[in-house]
């Protein structure tokens, strides 16, 4: 998802959104409120509204600092030298589902919660869209330099199958259980391997 380069919001605004991804992922859709938000920020009550007049307002917050956060750790700096190999590349991405998966569960699950949210709202859908624009162009940027022919192509497929650890291992069958990274690495190669051996 996300990963955009908007000016950081002010402490209050973040307070306010980081809440509104906490209760998302704890509450889900129904547990995310003006006055939630204001109780468990410690916020007197009225401020989420002063910052997000309306729900659909205190979503679009949520989404971008979900992309705020999710950039922290998806940056191209993450990812290593297409010269060093797919294997290199298959240990990146073995590390930043990891951190997604024990560092940022929290905002993993928030993530699938606004996703499905915004399949019914299409007020929503352009946003949260826009928010993942930069994440969706690094793996195409990614699997060019990897020597993809149809990295647009290959940037879904790695796209998809990230998604698919990802809810397996905190919302699936799997939730129980975080892979090794050794055991994504292994996973995320045969895929890369699969594709653009």
């Amino acid at each position: 998802m996300p990963v955009e380069n908007s000016s950081a919001p002010s402490p209050r605004t973040a307070l306010i959104a980081d809440t509104a991804l906490t209760l998302i992922a704890e509450r889900g859709m129904r547990g995310l409120t003006h006055r939630a938000v204001d109780e468990a920020a410690g916020l007197p009550p009225g401020s989420t509204s002063n910052h997000a007049r309306t729900r659909l307002a205190l979503l679009e917050l949520a989404v971008r600092q979900l992309a705020r956060r999710d950039a922290e750790i998806l940056t191209p700096a993450e990812f290593p030298d297409p010269a060093d190999g797919l294997d290199a590349l298959a240990d990146s991405i073995a590390t930043v589902l990891r951190r997604l998966l024990i560092r940022r569960r929290e905002h993993t699950v928030a993530r699938f919660e606004l996703a499905l949210e915004a399949s019914r709202r299409p007020e929503l859908r352009e946003i949260y869209d826009a928010a993942g624009q930069g994440f969706r162009d690094l793996m195409a940027e990614l699997m060019a330099a990897a020597g993809s022919t149809e990295p647009e192509r290959h940037a879904l497929s790695l796209g998809a199958w990230s998604d698919g650890v990802l809810f397996t291992c905190t919302a699936g069958p799997y939730h129980g259980r975080v892979p090794t990274k050794e055991e994504l690495r292994e996973r995320a190669g045969e895929l890369l391997r699969g594709m653009l051996a």
